[in-house]
């Protein structure tokens, strides 16, 4: 069997462990040992099941299609006891694609997609992590991506490496016996909803999320394996099809396909429960009318949904705002940025003016003073050296990269991070001045984890 290619680096301190980075790809037909050793790695991490010959070819199937690099920490020159994993196993993952981040005004950036970070138990707390984290970084920014992300498993571990998080969503239920009366029915009436099998959902994703992307403030691609997650033909825990998912498509006034809703129902025994699989809708009339769709089904009392906005349309267009509960919000994206002008450039302003920041980054990949003037709703960002600093261009807040990466899309305000500690404001007035040029013009929403 011929190797994966592979680059190899190694840590400067006392490290006992080598990085090895190759792609997820059959080679001669086969899956490399080390691809499925990684993979076996990764579902050890996250709990999942053990991976089948069956499944990790699915994986592949599936991560090549995204170009997905994979690295893993392995023992370097230390012997594992009798029956343990060998040393071809790594004792930590980490893997990254690259997709698009709708940043406003028709704007998608390219951005650097972090996933599948686990260390195992027994090798913790020895720099792994931040060895992979810190080396992939440079690469990604030398590279020219300006903005990272992931989506978080634990809250507490990424802050420390400048992730802000970006993008929150809800976890609703949304009560619908005797269907969802609407302020306005004609605006949950536009087009048609179709019942369709849910198979239908593996050639119809792409096109529909395609659209949904370019119309969504904070959305950010999805890999290939949502396809088979949303249409019920598997997932990463397991390739078996999920028999109980149903479909159903919105067709807009020409005929075309602009939304769709996956579901099934949830065991309960008090209440009769539809969760929701997956929802796309490239226009707010696609939206609601997929919710009046579900508010219709028959002998069911609340819809569940995992991942719906935090301003959302829907409970405003409920007659009965009280039908629409919003169990718990949790944090989604999470953003990094590497290149500050680069990243400040790119997306869009409300308003014109000016302010320069200070930014603290302990990779360094965002240091330093930066000029932000916006004419026209483009900004130009400079860095300040130390003697424009001196001569009047001092900063007017001071804020690490992470705090800046949670402001980028505008779903907090430094107001906000001033009163909470976290962003320093040298002159009054100041975060309401940056809050001024970075308010959005909508709500930012991600409906991908990844």
């Amino acid at each position: 069997m011929t190797a994966a290619h592979e680059t190899s680096t190694r840590h400067q301190r006392a490290f006992p462990y080598e990085l090895r980075s190759f792609p997820v790809q059959f080679v001669d037909g086969e899956i490399p040992g080390e691809v499925a050793h990684w993979i076996q790695a990764v579902a050890l991490g996250f709990y999942g099941n053990i991976p089948t010959p069956e499944m990790s070819k699915h994986y592949v199937e599936t991560e090549r299609v995204d170009a997905r690099v994979v690295t893993g920490a392995y023992l370097n020159g230390v012997a594992t006891p009798a029956g343990a994993w060998g040393t071809d196993y790594p004792v930590a993952t980490y893997a990254y694609h690259r997709k698009t981040l709708n940043i406003g005004a028709d704007g998608l950036l390219p951005v650097h997609q972090i996933t599948a970070v686990t260390v195992r138990p027994s090798h913790r707390r020895r720099g792994i992590l931040r060895a992979m984290m810190s080396s992939d970084l440079a690469q990604a920014k030398a590279a020219g991506l300006s903005i990272a992300a992931l989506t978080a498993s634990e809250a507490t571990i990424y802050g420390r490496f400048g992730f802000g998080v970006a993008t929150h969503e809800c976890e609703v239920e949304v009560a619908v016996k005797g269907g969802i009366a609407f302020h306005n029915p004609a605006a949950a009436g536009h087009g048609s909803v179709e019942v369709a099998d849910a198979l239908m959902i593996l050639d119809l994703h792409n096109e529909v999320f395609a659209q949904v992307h370019d119309s969504t403030y904070g959305s950010i691609g999805r890999h290939d394996m949502y396809r088979l997650t949303a249409s019920g033909r598997g997932s990463y825990e397991s390739m078996e099809a999920v028999k109980n998912i149903r479909a159903a498509l919105h067709y807009n006034e020409a005929g075309v396909v602009d939304g769709y809703v996956t579901y099934k129902p949830l065991e309960d025994s008090a209440r009769s429960v539809v969760e929701i699989v997956d929802m796309l809708a490239a226009t707010e009339e696609a939206y609601l009318s997929l919710w009046n769709f579900l508010g219709s089904l028959d002998l069911i009392d609340c819809i569940k949904w995992n991942q719906a906005p935090v301003v959302d349309p829907l409970e405003w267009a409920m007659v009965s705002k009280r039908d629409y509960k919003r169990i718990k919000t949790e944090d989604l994206l999470w953003l990094r940025i590497l290149d500050v002008p680069a990243a400040l450039a790119a997306r869009p302003y409300q308003q014109d003016g000016a302010i320069t920041i200070d930014v603290r980054d302990s990779l360094g990949h965002a240091s330093g003073v930066f000029r932000i003037a916006v004419v026209g709703g483009t900004a130009s960002v400079l860095k300040v050296d130390e003697s424009e600093t001196a001569a009047g261009n001092e900063p007017e807040l001071s804020l690490g990269v992470a705090e800046l990466s949670s402001l980028y899309l505008g779903g907090v305000s430094a107001q906000t991070l001033v009163a909470a500690g976290r962003v320093h404001e040298h002159h009054a007035g100041a975060a309401t001045r940056f809050d001024a040029l970075f308010r959005p013009a909508q709500s930012p929403h991600c409906l991908t984890h990844f």
